[in-house]
Protein backbone atom coordinates (compact mmCIF):
# COMPACT_ATOMS: atom_id res chain seq x y z
CA UNK A 1 0.00 0.00 0.00
CA UNK A 2 0.75 3.65 -0.13
CA UNK A 3 0.82 7.05 1.55
CA UNK A 4 -1.90 7.75 -1.00
CA UNK A 5 -4.18 4.88 0.60
CA UNK A 6 -2.96 4.88 4.63
CA UNK A 7 -5.45 6.29 6.36
CA UNK A 8 -4.90 6.64 10.31
CA UNK A 9 -6.33 7.72 13.87
CA UNK A 10 -4.18 8.22 17.16
CA UNK A 11 -5.93 7.37 20.27
CA UNK A 12 -4.43 8.88 23.75
CA UNK A 13 -6.06 7.65 26.82
CA UNK A 14 -7.69 10.58 28.49
CA UNK A 15 -8.88 8.30 31.87
CA UNK A 16 -9.92 4.61 32.85
CA UNK A 17 -12.51 3.72 30.15
CA UNK A 18 -11.98 7.48 27.70
CA UNK A 19 -10.05 8.19 25.05
CA UNK A 20 -9.21 11.22 22.30
CA UNK A 21 -9.04 10.02 18.99
CA UNK A 22 -6.87 12.49 16.58
CA UNK A 23 -6.75 12.26 13.14
CA UNK A 24 -3.99 13.64 10.31
CA UNK A 25 -5.65 16.80 9.79
CA UNK A 26 -5.76 17.65 14.04
CA UNK A 27 -9.82 16.91 14.04
CA UNK A 28 -10.45 15.30 18.06
CA UNK A 29 -13.08 13.37 18.98
CA UNK A 30 -13.38 12.24 23.16
CA UNK A 31 -15.41 8.65 23.42
CA UNK A 32 -15.76 5.96 26.02
CA UNK A 33 -17.08 8.10 28.70
CA UNK A 34 -20.25 7.33 30.54
CA UNK A 35 -21.23 10.63 30.76
CA UNK A 36 -22.88 11.47 27.38
CA UNK A 37 -19.60 10.52 25.06
CA UNK A 38 -19.68 7.62 22.41
CA UNK A 39 -18.91 3.84 22.67
CA UNK A 40 -17.05 2.21 20.57
CA UNK A 41 -19.88 0.45 19.11
CA UNK A 42 -21.59 3.75 18.67
CA UNK A 43 -19.04 4.95 16.78
CA UNK A 44 -18.94 1.57 14.38
CA UNK A 45 -22.83 2.58 14.02
CA UNK A 46 -22.02 6.30 13.16
CA UNK A 47 -19.17 5.34 10.47
CA UNK A 48 -21.50 3.06 9.16
CA UNK A 49 -24.32 5.36 8.95
CA UNK A 50 -21.87 8.72 8.05
CA UNK A 51 -20.14 6.82 5.50
CA UNK A 52 -23.76 5.91 3.59
CA UNK A 53 -25.50 8.85 4.06
CA UNK A 54 -22.48 11.14 2.70
CA UNK A 55 -23.32 8.78 -0.19
CA UNK A 56 -26.54 9.52 -0.55
CA UNK A 57 -26.15 13.48 0.51
CA UNK A 58 -23.85 13.89 -2.44
CA UNK A 59 -25.26 12.09 -5.13
CA UNK A 60 -29.09 13.42 -4.26
CA UNK A 61 -28.36 17.69 -3.77
CA UNK A 62 -27.04 17.33 -7.49
CA UNK A 63 -30.89 17.15 -7.83
CA UNK A 64 -32.39 18.77 -4.48
CA UNK A 65 -31.54 20.12 -1.38
CA UNK A 66 -33.50 18.19 1.23
CA UNK A 67 -36.15 19.40 3.23
CA UNK A 68 -34.82 16.72 6.18
CA UNK A 69 -32.23 13.88 6.35
CA UNK A 70 -32.22 11.71 8.99
CA UNK A 71 -30.28 8.11 8.73
CA UNK A 72 -31.04 5.60 12.17
CA UNK A 73 -28.58 2.56 12.52
CA UNK A 74 -29.41 -0.27 14.94
CA UNK A 75 -27.75 -3.33 15.24
CA UNK A 76 -27.81 -6.00 18.08
CA UNK A 77 -24.68 -6.16 20.53
CA UNK A 78 -24.02 -10.37 21.27
CA UNK A 79 -21.91 -12.37 22.42
CA UNK A 80 -21.51 -16.08 21.35
CA UNK A 81 -19.32 -18.65 20.60
CA UNK A 82 -17.21 -16.46 18.37
CA UNK A 83 -17.16 -13.34 20.64
CA UNK A 84 -18.82 -9.98 20.99
CA UNK A 85 -19.66 -9.02 17.67
CA UNK A 86 -22.62 -6.68 15.80
CA UNK A 87 -25.12 -8.62 14.04
CA UNK A 88 -28.94 -7.40 12.07
CA UNK A 89 -27.54 -4.15 11.27
CA UNK A 90 -29.53 -1.68 9.30
CA UNK A 91 -29.38 1.41 8.22
CA UNK A 92 -32.86 3.68 7.04
CA UNK A 93 -33.09 6.17 5.67
CA UNK A 94 -35.81 9.04 6.15
CA UNK A 95 -35.54 12.00 3.89
CA UNK A 96 -37.92 13.91 2.23
CA UNK A 97 -37.01 16.34 -0.71
CA UNK A 98 -39.11 19.80 -1.55
CA UNK A 99 -42.18 19.33 -3.89
CA UNK A 100 -41.49 19.79 -7.89
CA UNK A 101 -39.42 18.76 -10.39
CA UNK A 102 -36.08 18.45 -8.31
CA UNK A 103 -37.56 16.78 -5.38
CA UNK A 104 -38.98 14.55 -7.58
CA UNK A 105 -35.60 13.55 -9.41
CA UNK A 106 -34.06 13.40 -6.04
CA UNK A 107 -36.80 10.93 -4.66
CA UNK A 108 -36.67 8.65 -7.90
CA UNK A 109 -33.07 8.66 -7.71
CA UNK A 110 -33.19 7.74 -3.64
CA UNK A 111 -33.29 4.28 -4.25
CA UNK A 112 -30.34 3.54 -6.54
CA UNK A 113 -28.11 6.17 -4.59
CA UNK A 114 -29.05 4.05 -1.49
CA UNK A 115 -27.83 0.89 -3.41
CA UNK A 116 -24.80 2.40 -5.02
CA UNK A 117 -23.35 3.17 -1.51
CA UNK A 118 -24.41 -0.42 -0.35
CA UNK A 119 -23.27 -2.31 -3.14
CA UNK A 120 -19.70 -0.33 -4.26
CA UNK A 121 -19.37 3.20 -2.54
CA UNK A 122 -19.32 3.15 1.47
CA UNK A 123 -15.87 2.25 2.06
CA UNK A 124 -17.07 1.16 5.90
CA UNK A 125 -19.64 -0.59 5.03
CA UNK A 126 -18.16 -2.68 1.76
CA UNK A 127 -15.09 -3.34 5.06
CA UNK A 128 -17.80 -4.58 7.12
CA UNK A 129 -19.21 -6.81 4.62
CA UNK A 130 -16.32 -8.32 3.03
CA UNK A 131 -14.46 -8.68 6.31
CA UNK A 132 -11.11 -7.21 6.67
CA UNK A 133 -8.61 -9.35 9.22
CA UNK A 134 -7.40 -6.94 12.01
CA UNK A 135 -3.58 -7.20 12.97
CA UNK A 136 -2.80 -6.22 16.45
CA UNK A 137 0.56 -5.15 17.09
CA UNK A 138 2.49 -3.86 19.84
CA UNK A 139 4.55 -0.46 18.84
Amino acid sequence: MTDETLRSVQLDRLDLGRYRATNVRGGTLDFGGEDGEFSPVELLLVALGGCTAADVDYITVKRAEPESFRVTVTGDKIRDEQGNRMVNLAVTFDIAFPDGEGGDEAREVLPQAIAKSHDRLCTVSRTIQLGTPVDDRIA
